[in-house]
Parts: structure tokens; C-alpha cells; sequence
């Protein structure tokens, strides 16, 4: 049996681990500077003006009327790569009036570019802003994990969020009017 100094010298270790992992995981994620409103599930987009790799800016309420998955992603990001084949055939079999995927490359944008001449992407994508606050944050992705999704409804609230890589499942949901709610 264990001494009394011994048991309180192991509780301390404990709370002590227990406290510093989580710091640990608070210190991971995004701090959101004053003023910065971060979407949830249920509030209207930020309506961010966002270049595409040519330079062309484009405004995200110009979707409006229209469900909108937005992917954010990075060219070292490995599940990002793996899920964009997926996107791409969802986009195509949206057809022109259906919902639109829309790529937020979170990366360096002559790396976007340079990926994207020897990968096409099949939907369109805007580059995002890197500095504080992330286009990503701003769209509730506070662990700033990638590949994150978000879907948008036709009035350009946030419907669903999703970290990590987008099943077939889900995306056929996501971009099923009736269903698009998981």
C-alpha cells in the first residue's frame, strides 16, 4: 500500500498531466482577435472577397440563391489531395444549376497555381487568407485542421460544418437539398 506523502505526490502528477495537456490543446487553437465574428451553424456567412489564382477577386454572396460546399484545403495536405477527385464528380454531377463546390486553397497561392496547371480541379478555387484571422477560422474552423468543409444554404447561412476528409455519404448528402442538414 502506498504512503499518504506518496498518494498526494501522484495526485499532483495527475492534475498537473491532466492540466497541461489541456493547455496544450487550448494553445492549438486559433485566438480569435477582438471584433472577429466567427460563423456557427445557423449564422449568415461572412461575405469575404477572395482572389482566385489568376487574381480575379470574387465575393462569396455572389453564390448566393444556390447551396455552396465550400472545401478548404492546401497542396501538402494529403487528405485534402485524396478527397478533390470526389469533389470534382460531385460538381459534375450537380450540373450548371445544382450546388456549387467551391475549393479555399489555405496555402501559398504560386504553390495553388503551380498544383493546379498539372491538377486541374474541376470546380473553382479561391485562395484564402493565410494571416490571422484565417479565411477558415472566419467560417468556424478553429483548430485551423484541413481539410475542412463547410456548407452553405441558398440564403448563405452556415448549415453544416465538417473537419477531416468528406465520405461520399456525407457529400451526397451535403449537396442534396432534402438531406443536406448531417
Amino acid at each position: 500500500m502506498l504512503s499518504r506523502p506518496t498518494l498526494l505526490i501522484l495526485a499532483l502528477a495527475l492534475l498537473a498531466a491532466v492540466l497541461g495537456g489541456w493547455l496544450q490543446h487550448r494553445s492549438r487553437l486559433a485566438h480569435v482577435p477582438p471584433g472577429v465574428h466567427v460563423a456557427g451553424v445557423g449564422d449568415p456567412a461572412p461575405d469575404l472577397v477572395l482572389p482566385d489564382p489568376a487574381g480575379r477577386e470574387h465575393r462569396l454572396s455572389d453564390y448566393r440563391g444556390r447551396r455552396v460546399l465550400l472545401n478548404f484545403w492546401a497542396t501538402w495536405c494529403g487528405p485534402c489531395l485524396d478527397e478533390m477527385p470526389a469533389l470534382a464528380q460531385a460538381q459534375a454531377a450537380a450540373g450548371p444549376g445544382g450546388a456549387r463546390i467551391i475549393g479555399i486553397a489555405m496555402d501559398d497561392p504560386a504553390r495553388v497555381r503551380a498544383f493546379l496547371a498539372a491538377h486541374p480541379a474541376g470546380y473553382p478555387i479561391l485562395l484564402g487568407r493565410l494571416d490571422p484571422p484565417s479565411t477558415s477560422l472566419r467560417f468556424g474552423d478553429r483548430a485551423e485542421v484541413l481539410p475542412y468543409s463547410v456548407l452553405l444554404d441558398a440564403d448563405g447561412r452556415v448549415r453544416a460544418t465538417h473537419r477531416g476528409p468528406l465520405d461520399r455519404t456525407l457529400l451526397q448528402a451535403w449537396l442534396t437539398p432534402a438531406q443536406a442538414t448531417r
